[in-house]
């Protein structure tokens, strides 16, 4: 039997078991949505905006520079590379998060993986690589790193107080907020990044060209970006699809998306397409499964086979191409339906003083010129405080050579060694730390030689704190030594573009047009919805058309392999396709089973195929409660290749047929009351919505319904007018005698 809850003091009361209880876990609360989203999910939004997922303005996540900031601590600036592994657990010194997290965001900054056009680690070991989705990196416990040589940029002068340190997470380590770049690595190397309720996506651009921007923008903030920065530059090349207004509008705005596409060669020879560069937001997986879904799916026939080739020379996906194939044809049908061409979508958020801001490149640039200054400044700052100090020491020292025999005298007197510094101090008029330094100089410097040699620095000190302070006080000076380090960079570590760039108005947009081979072929369609084209040639070879048991051939077609093919359905939609989408049959087989082939719904099946090459003519539809519609058939023609329209024809009432003509005749059109009803096409006007419920044509009594439509065969009626009306709709007559013999007749026939 269940013991009864004890009361809410009775349990407050008890000792708790802190391994196997925790008060008021399970406890539910009420509390306000408001207090929810402000208590609990704010700060964590906040926590991912600022400590995560957008970078700052030295072009750095934390991840990314905890990272880099412990391996220079270990020394892999100059050194020799370290185990992975071993600077994975450092890292986790300064990140608190899994080996696994951090790990991989060093693949990503090393030179293996080739996804930053400068990469920040100098690694060795299968590091993977960017444009691989399934070629991934080997344990950090068998590849190595060292910092790469570019990154003596990143924490030049970092020492001389140019950033603000923190402590880390559990307060036993410094580490910097910001590192000291020397160049706007911003915008150098590629980042992206998703927080809650915004993003980040920042292309990367030529380290030279981002320089020398730099350059211009400092001397002249007015200067065009886009007289220096020719376009975004990607460490795996490809073609820059360059649109004027499109990058002038991400250069000004910091958003906007522009088009890259795959680089390729053509091996006449060998008859196959090499891609040796794509773009950077795809993996040459996913580029051969689209290709092969595209091949599969009939739309690209060009192709015999593709495959990777991917070695340690490498990216290289191979295509081998038909005979008769134009090469430039088939790249650029594949540019349009696969990710061979892909957009970069730009979003140029980066967090400026702790707040996410959307800039354009100008903006961007100013913010980093602002952050550099200050850097330049502080470091300045730091090196006049030394200077300064040092000189103190030396105009110290300086009195000591008036008279060096005194010096030893006040030493040697003094009876206390506490009492060495005061009596310096009396003796010579020096302060504290003069005096201090004075005594703590080894007996064996106590020297003319050494001393003058300390007080030559006086005159240079003089002239370098002279400098310094100049600096300080000139924004001009300050901007000169940011240009100077930036053309050091240039000089150091620039190199030549590897993304080409092609502009849009010399690429020729028109859609290729599909080559499908055109020759004559008969198509049959079944009852149960099976479908079969086979060729005159083989169709006189064969002997009769298989098929399922209880099943029949309902439309046959004399036609071209080109035509279109429209199949209605019983759920009132239409599926459009190419009779070259369906592969030559035999009449020994079944064929294609339609649903199947079209991917229909459960419980959906073809019930009429219409034939066509230019959308010309009209769908007659006869419904079961005696209306008509006649629906033009432009009306099914669409801009896009759109696979299947829905509302097809009218579902107010069943169909009872359907018939597609190409100009206006006389139907034959009958109830179940065994009536007929003669009506020329022509008295009904078409319409454009295909869903139109059509007008009356047959009146009915009720219990009855219209049953069929179909061509009137000339002859076919002794008297025609009996059966025609002057004003629709109409109930039609029965059959005479003579109507009815001559119906069994045809029926014979």
């Amino acid at each position: 039997m269940a013991k009864k809850p004890k009361k809410e003091a009775e349990r407050q009361t008890e000792p708790l078991d802190s391994k196997t209880h925790i008060l008021g876990a399970g406890d539910v609360v009420n509390q306000p949505i408001i207090d929810t989203l402000e208590n609990n999910f704010m700060p964590y939004a906040m926590s991912i905006i600022m400590s995560r997922a957008i970078p700052e303005i030295d072009g750095f996540k934390p991840s990314h520079r905890k990272i880099l900031y412990t391996m220079y601590k270990m020394g892999l600036l100059t050194g020799n590379r370290s185990k992975s592994a071993n600077i994975v657990g450092r890292t986790m010194q300064l990140n608190p998060h899994g080996d696994a997290a951090i790990y991989e965001t060093m693949v990503r900054l090393s030179k293996g993986y080739e996804a930053l056009l400068h990469p920040y680690v100098d690694s060795k070991g299968n590091f993977g690589k960017a444009y691989s989705r399934d070629m991934m990196w080997a344990a950090s416990r068998y590849t190595e790193a060292k910092l790469d040589k570019i990154c003596a940029e990143l924490f030049t002068d970092i020492d001389k107080d140019t950033v603000d340190f923190v402590d880390n997470y559990d307060n036993t380590m410094k580490e910097p907020v910001l590192l000291p770049v020397t160049f706007p690595s911003v915008l150098v190397n590629a980042n992206t990044g998703i927080a809650a309720g915004m993003a980040s996506s920042i292309c990367s651009f030529n380290l030279a060209e981002v320089c020398q921007t730099t350059i211009e923008l400092i001397k002249n903030p007015k200067h065009d970006v886009s007289e220096t920065l020719k376009g975004p530059d990607f460490a795996g090349g490809g073609f820059l699809v360059y649109d004027n207004a499109v990058m002038d509008e991400i250069y000004r705005t910091g958003r906007g998306g522009f088009k890259v596409r795959a680089k390729y060669s053509y091996d006449k020879s060998n008859g196959c397409i090499d891609i040796t560069e794509i773009p950077p937001t795809t993996t040459s997986e996913a580029i051969i499964d689209k290709i092969v879904e595209k091949i599969k799916a009939g739309s690209i026939k060009e192709i015999s086979d593709i495959r990777d080739e991917t070695d340690k020379n490498g990216l290289k996906i191979t295509i081998d191409i038909k005979k008769g194939t134009d090469p430039e044809k088939l790249m650029k049908k594949l540019y349009d339906s696969t990710p061979l061409q892909d957009t970069f979508s730009c979003n140029f958020n980066v967090l400026i003083k702790g707040k996410p801001r959307v800039l354009g490149v100008a903006e961007l640039l100013g913010e980093w010129i602002d952050f550099r200054t200050d850097c330049v400044r502080r470091r300045t700052a730091f090196d006049l405080k030394r200077a300064t100090d040092r000189l103190h020491l030396l105009r110290g020292l300086e009195k000591i050579l008036l008279d060096i025999d005194k010096a030893i005298k006040i030493i040697r007197n003094t009876e206390e060694e506490s009492e060495v510094v005061p009596n310096l101090m009396i003796g010579f008029k020096i302060d504290k730390i003069q005096a201090e330094y004075v005594a703590e100089i080894k007996l064996r410097h106590l020297n003319k030689e050494y001393i003058l040699k300390r007080l030559q620095d006086i005159e240079k000190l003089e002239t370098a704190i002279a400098d310094l302070n100049d600096i300080l006080n000139s924004p001009k000076r300050v901007k000169q030594i940011i240009i100077f380090e930036l053309k050091e960079v240039i000089k150091k570590y620039s190199m030549p573009r590897k993304t080409e760039i092609i502009y849009s108005n010399e690429i020729d947009d028109t859609p290729v047009a599909d080559e499908i081979p055109d020759y004559p072929v008969h198509l049959f369609f079944t009852r149960e919805g099976y479908f079969k084209k086979i060729t005159p040639l083989s169709l006189r070879m064969s002997g009769a058309n298989k098929l399922k048991d209880g099943d029949e051939i309902v439309q046959t077609f004399e036609t071209t392999n080109a035509k279109e093919l429209l199949f209605f359905t019983n759920k009132c939609q239409v599926y459009k396709t190419n009779a070259s989408a369906f592969e030559d049959s035999k009449a020994s087989v079944l064929g294609d089973y339609i649903p199947a082939k079209l991917e229909m719904e459960d419980g959906e099946t073809p019930i009429y195929l219409a034939v066509t090459d230019d959308y010309g003519g009209y769908m007659m539809f006869f419904f079961e409660n005696g209306k008509a519609a006649k629906v033009d058939m432009k009306a099914y023609q669409t801009l896009t290749k759109r696979k299947k329209l829905i509302k097809a024809f009218s579902d107010k009432s069943p169909v009872a047929a359907l018939m597609y003509i190409r100009e206006d005749k006389e139907l034959v059109v009958s109830s179940s009351a065994g009536r007929h009803l003669l009506v020329n096409t022509a008295v009904i006007l078409p319409k454009t919505t295909k869903d139109t419920i059509g007008v009356g044509v047959m009146t009915l009594k009720k219990g009855h319904r219209l049953i069929s439509a179909r061509d009137y065969r000339e002859g076919e009626f002794a008297k025609p007018h009996r059966y025609r009306a002057k004003n629709l709709p109409a109930a039609g007559a029965l059959l005479s005698g003579e109507d009815e013999a001559e119906q069994l007749t045809f029926t014979a026939e």
